[in-house]
């Protein structure tokens, strides 16, 4: 059983981060899908900024000592069964405009291709899951004996490792940059939320047209 306080800040904690997606203009599949079309790399840019400080932060805590390395879970690495997924979820991502944290934001904000997305999101769920038995070898696909990290696969510290992601960071948000300044340059929060809306609209007057047609 979970108890009380853990629910609420769990809660808190999801509504605090929705608030950050939607004002930032994440809540909307304009940026997303501009990712996809290489002309905003916002994204990329948030993901890999939080990958890279967690990676340093982590190693900073162990080598001092706050964080036992001992007692941290490291799963298995599954390269086959990883690339299947990553696949899948980027085809779902380049198609729908979501990622399933942005779908239940959009769907919150009231924008209906949200709420087709997370109804796809509910649906895909319920048949992976009813079809596991025969998806479960899949899952554990490619597996990596030898290690199941960087440092271990290439005998390295892991200093080293997060020196070569700080410097691959910084290469690709030059080339990121490169990139937007060739376009419009990134979409803004106002743009994206402004975009996700008139989608929203259109799909509404779309939907109201049909109904009343003879």
């Amino acid at each position: 059983m979970f108890a009380l306080p853990d629910i609420a800040s769990g809660l808190l904690c999801g509504a605090l981060f929705g608030y950050v997606l939607e004002n930032a203009g994440f809540g909307s599949p304009c940026k997303l899908t501009a990712q996809f079309r290489l002309t905003d790399w916002s994204v990329f840019k948030v993901m890999f900024t939080a990958i890279v400080v967690a990676a340093v932060g982590l190693t900073a805590l162990t080598a001092t000592g706050v964080v036992a390395a001992a007692q941290l879970y490291v799963p298995a690495a599954f390269l086959g069964a990883a690339a299947i997924g990553g696949a899948l979820v980027g085809a779902g991502f380049a198609i729908g405009g979501y990622c399933p944290g942005t779908s239940v934001v959009g769907l919150v904000s009231g924008r209906i291709d949200a709420v087709v997305f997370f109804i796809g999101l509910l649906l895909g769920t319920g048949v992976f899951a009813g079809g596991f038995g025969a998806l479960e070898a899949w899952t554990t696909s490619g597996e990596l004996a030898s290690a199941d990290t960087l440092p271990a696969l290439l005998h390295v510290s892991p200093w080293v490792v997060d020196a070569a992601m700080v410097a691959a960071a910084v290469f690709v948000f030059w080339l990121a940059a490169r990139f937007e300044r060739r376009g419009a340059g990134p979409v803004t929060a106002e743009q994206a939320v402004a975009g996700a809306q008139a989608t929203s609209a259109a799909g509404a007057s779309s939907s109201s047209l049909s109904m009343t047609s003879p």
